[in-house]
């Protein structure tokens, strides 16, 4: 089964754009939503769910829904050993590197470890702690293990609108303050000894619809019934007034990425509902002269998306060093930060190749041809 290279090097642009906005430099503040209220994040997320999607549900077809299951925990697991190891990086080197008080963005970083380190290195083992940086696996973990079986096994078997519906409603009810509920909640249950903030700044209560908004297209891909080129071409001109409209009022009226005003539509890490708009109309205008970008699809930036969430951990590392080398400073500067950010993008190109490497066990380099986005073209993400 041939991969469909151009939504790999979709990845790839979106694990960059990632990085150039998390590493501590004065291009993160150009880098960071440049187009309007969307963000690399929202890709990321709905590609990762699209590519599960198809490919767990043709697995299902094939193995039956148990060996999916199988592969979906096989894979949570793994993605958990990533989250693990990251973890140990935080607390074992990270921490004992700010606790002199010379790193206050280290410090900031890994407050709540500060604060109760053993509570902390706990919670974080359970996913409930979150620091930042280090909130967006557990979730992907969680989604993966959990939600995909789930939403798939329903969804074929009662239909989607089953799963689609409640999905959109309990993204309503993060709007109005579900994260805050379940958390007061539970602190009337048992002891609740961290903070909210600190269990990470995603909502998953209203990022599980765009995962399951995902789920849904990929496994329409799956049965070759997803004509995302036909509903592209019927909206494309008001996606492009919708999506020029917010990359207007992004400079002009709210310079600031998370407006204070009517703030809970805008927020990132609710998903709010502009941003849900803002990033559906961004999409269809891509896929709509998606045949215009396949100059995109080049070797580097596939490779990043094939092995996305190997090249995502590496990043962080970098993140790492240039929290460190910050300082007492607001960012890296000068020379270091054009070194940093050779060996961050460096450093993530030569993951990729090494994880390509594993996966082809010796054998010869595919052929990489770029299809279209055009239905019923049969490829997998592999």
């Amino acid at each position: 089964m041939k991969r469909r290279l151009e939504l790999d090097a979709a990845r790839g642009l979106m694990l960059v754009w990632i990085a150039l906005t998390h590493l501590p430099t004065v291009i993160s503040t150009y880098s960071n939503q440049p187009f309007g209220f969307v963000s690399a994040s929202e890709g990321f997320i709905l590609l990762a769910a699209l590519f599960s999607g198809r490919n767990y549900l043709k697995l299902a077809e094939r193995e039956g829904y148990s060996a999916m299951g199988k592969k979906a925990g096989s894979r949570g697991l793994r993605l958990y050993g990533y989250h693990a190891l990251m973890l140990c990086l935080a607390f074992g080197v990270l921490a004992p590197l700010a606790g002199s008080g010379a790193r206050p963005a280290v410090f900031n970083l890994l407050d709540f470890y500060f604060a109760a380190p053993k509570r902390a290195v706990l919670d974080a083992v359970l996913l409930i702690y979150k620091p930042p940086l280090l909130d967006i696996l557990p979730m992907y973990i969680l989604f993966a293990m959990i939600l995909t079986p789930l939403a798939l096994r329903l969804g074929q078997k009662f239909g989607w609108k089953y799963v689609l519906g409640p999905s959109f409603a309990v993204w309503l009810a993060a709007q109005c303050g579900l994260k805050q509920a379940v958390y007061l909640g539970l602190s009337h249950v048992v002891s609740m000894r961290i903070p909210l903030k600190n269990m990470g700044a995603f909502d998953m209560w209203a990022w599980q619809f765009l995962w399951v908004a995902g789920l849904w297209l990929g496994a329409r891909w799956a049965r070759n019934d997803l004509p995302i080129e036909k509903w592209a071409r019927k909206i494309v001109w008001p996606a492009a007034a919708i999506a020029l409209g917010f990359c207007v009022l992004r400079y002009a009226v709210f310079p600031n990425v998370q407006p204070a005003l009517f703030g809970v539509f805008f927020d990132k890490w609710h998903l709010g509902v502009v941003r849900i708009v803002d990033f559906a109309a961004v999409a269809a205008v891509l896929i709509r002269f998606n045949h215009h970008l396949k100059w995109v699809a080049f070797r580097p930036l596939v490779l990043l998306g094939q092995a996305s969430l190997q090249v995502f951990c590496a990043h962080l590392l970098f993140c790492f060093v240039g929290l460190t080398l910050m300082g007492t400073a607001e960012v890296v500067t000068g020379w270091g930060e054009a070194a940093l950010m050779v060996a961050t993008l460096g450093g993530m190109l030569a993951t990729a190749k090494i994880f390509e490497k594993s996966a082809q066990g010796g054998k010869g380099r595919p052929q990489q041809r770029v299809p279209t986005l055009a239905a019923g073209n049969e490829a997998a993400h592999g």
